[in-house]
């Protein structure tokens, strides 16, 4: 009976790396898309379960966000006790490890190809979760962006995959923690393309897709399908209402201005020790809380309350001046807490208190304040992130209303071009620009991180000491290499590729040269040879017999002078012809990454690794400049 095949799960899974390598590997993409949206789903799930076990232990009525049912001197001093808390975690942390949420994730996207530490990983869940049940002004996306994205990429590196793929699942984790989040799925994706990954492609675009929606699931399983806000039925009264929702829009784009200056005073604040920059964010936010605890936590019962008109003014006030304040506050403190729920809330307010003051102008066409309030939240997130479509579209999936559209396309357009042209204000996670382009931003980047390596590098080379034999060289070129790699005495010297062309041209011209100078010699010896067969041979013998013994004796002249003159090695750095220094790079890097070290080692060429033991490397290929270069040319 025959065997069945023995699949090999090595064999299949380093198969699937090489066709990750490369630009069109869109189903093995989707497949990953889908298992970092479940995993990013069940660990959203598990942080927002440890913040309802964390509400159920610490409040009154078990909510994490019932701050209000709490006595004024307790929830005072909560925030003090939670920034103590960061503190002796940040203490024992070293400064690298103390980086968490959206902008670590930028970060390590933009200059570590995706790749994401561990104690990162860790200390996001301790300050994700002691700032939101502390009572600081903090939200739970920045968490779940960081968590998701680090997991999914940490997936990836455990599998080896190369950086382009850990790139897309970075995306991936982003879009499936806001869609667990806020169970929008549409606006996860553009939010991973828009903010996280700055660009728009259809190879990007579907497995973030499926992650979004596989985490979106995950998360309807546990909470059910309403969205994190409930929004009644709100509609455009009239058109008179444009002019007004422009003012209102400028206004909130002013206040997002504001919002990420504020936020941006952290390097002058830095000279101030930690703890002293610490106590000053708590005990602001406990001073506050004391009248208004409306601005602690995340805020969505406020927001809930707002959009039901069921909010004082001066309470909308404090939050949309008060928690604005505090966020940013505490953020230039060096707290890492997530911005994007307080966000919301503060654009929610601000957009209510424009409603309310449109009905004083307008009572009779003005629309509901709340409203207003849901423009406001657009129109806050969009200016404060630089990203309208991300939220538009969470504006859409919050209210399940297209009408809305229409009105909140203004508002977002309006607030994103005051921040950024009145106030001056990139998005609030862009902070390093190079010709007012973050590095995610360059078209050039871009397209070269989409691919890695071993879809362009050259494989066919061969490898050899500086000096081999004639035959070894010959037998060198046997298997056609392009390259051939000559590998140095010490580790100190750099490692040199020789073109075999060149090699395969200088052997030939070598045994022309020789071969016509044995002919010469055998044509000055021949005058002596006709005497000597003269003499050797009988009378009888004719002329064609002394032709083949003239042929005979110059055949074995070249041989005795080729053997003469062959030299008994050759020494490939003496050779003529085109000899590149080379510097190692790993089989996962992108294009990118080789464009980058190429420029930084002042190098045309790199030769690349293969292995993980230092001595068990193996070189799989080379990757030239021109090799770089001419597949952006033909990409783009």
């Amino acid at each position: 009976m025959p065997r069945l095949p023995r699949l090999d799960a090595g064999q299949g899974l380093e198969r699937f790396r090489q066709q990750l390598a490369n630009v069109d590997a869109l189903p093995q993409l989707c497949v990953l898309g889908v298992v970092a949206g479940v995993l990013t789903g069940v660990l959203m799930v598990g942080f927002r379960s440890l913040l309802e076990l964390g509400g159920l232990w610490l409040f009154p009525t078990g909510s994490p966000e019932a701050f209000e049912a709490m006595p004024p001197a307790l929830r005072s001093l909560l925030p003090l006790a939670a920034v103590l808390l960061i503190g002796l975690w940040m203490w024992f942390t070293p400064q690298v490890g103390r980086q968490v949420g959206v902008v670590h994730v930028i970060d390590r996207l933009a200059y570590h190809q995706g790749r994401f530490p561990l104690r990162n990983w860790l200390t996001q869940w301790v300050v994700g979760l002691i700032s939101v049940l502390g009572g600081l002004s903090a939200g739970r996306e920045g968490p779940a962006i960081h968590l998701g994205a680090a997991a999914s990429s940490g997936l990836g590196q455990r599998l080896r995959l190369p950086h382009n793929s850990l790139r897309v699942l970075v995306a991936c984790g982003t879009a499936a923690g806001i869609a667990a989040s806020f169970n929008t799925p549409i606006a996860g994706v553009i939010f991973a393309m828009e903010v996280v990954m700055m660009e728009y492609t259809i190879i990007g675009f579907m497995p973030v897709i499926l992650a979004s929606t596989m985490g979106a699931v995950v998360a309807q399983l546990v909470y059910g399908p309403d969205p994190a806000i409930g929004v009644p039925d709100l509609h455009l009264n009239s058109l008179l209402d444009l002019p007004w929702i422009i003012v209102s829009a400028l206004v909130i784009g002013l206040l997002a201005g504001l919002f990420v200056r504020v936020s941006r005073l952290g390097p002058r604040l830095e000279r101030l020790p930690m703890a002293l920059r610490f106590l000053m964010a708590g005990g602001v936010v406990g001073a506050v809380a004391w009248w208004y605890p409306q601005v602690q936590g995340m805020g969505y019962d406020t927001l809930q309350a707002t959009l039901s008109g069921s909010v004082a003014m001066d309470v909308l006030l404090a939050v949309a001046i008060g928690k604005l304040l505090l966020t940013a506050g505490t953020v230039a403190c060096g707290i890492p807490v997530s911005i994007i729920g307080p966000v919301l809330v503060i654009g929610g307010a601000a957009g209510a208190l424009c409603g309310m003051t449109g009905q004083w102008l307008l009572p009779i066409e003005a629309s509901d304040p709340a409203l207003y309030a849901m423009l406001g939240m657009a129109a806050m997130m969009g200016a404060v992130l630089q990203a309208p479509l991300a939220a538009l579209m969470a504006l859409l999936e919050l209210t399940h209303n297209p009408n809305i559209i229409l009105p909140g396309m203004l508002a977002v357009v309006v607030s994103c071009l005051t921040a950024r042209q009145l106030c001056r204000c990139g998005g609030f996670f862009i902070s390093v620009t190079r010709q007012g382009l973050h590095p995610l931003q360059q078209p050039l980047m871009q397209a070269l991180s989409r691919v890695s390596v071993p879809a362009v590098m050259e494989r066919r080379l061969v490898r050899t000491q500086r000096m081999v034999s004639r035959e070894r060289a010959r037998t060198l070129l046997e298997s056609e290499p392009v390259w051939i790699l000559i590998e140095r005495s010490s580790d100190d010297k750099p490692v040199l590729a020789l073109k075999a062309a060149d090699l395969a041209r200088w052997l030939t011209e070598q045994a022309a040269a020789e071969e016509k100078s044995a002919a010469e010699e055998a044509e000055a010896e021949e005058p002596a040879e006709k005497v000597e067969l003269a003499k050797e041979m009988p009378e009888g013998d004719g002329e064609e017999k002394a032709a083949k013994k003239r042929k005979k004796g110059k055949e074995k002249a070249r041989e005795k002078a080729r053997e003469k003159e062959e030299p008994p090695e050759v020494d490939l750095l003496e050779i003529p012809g085109v000899r590149l220094e080379l510097a190692p790079i790993g089989l996962q890097a992108t294009l990118s990454e080789a464009f980058n070290k190429l420029n930084d080692s002042m190098l045309d060429a790199l030769y690349v690794e293969h292995g993980h033991r230092p001595k068990q490397k193996r070189i799989s290929g080379i990757i030239t400049r021109g090799a770089i270069e001419r597949f952006y040319r033909v990409e783009n």
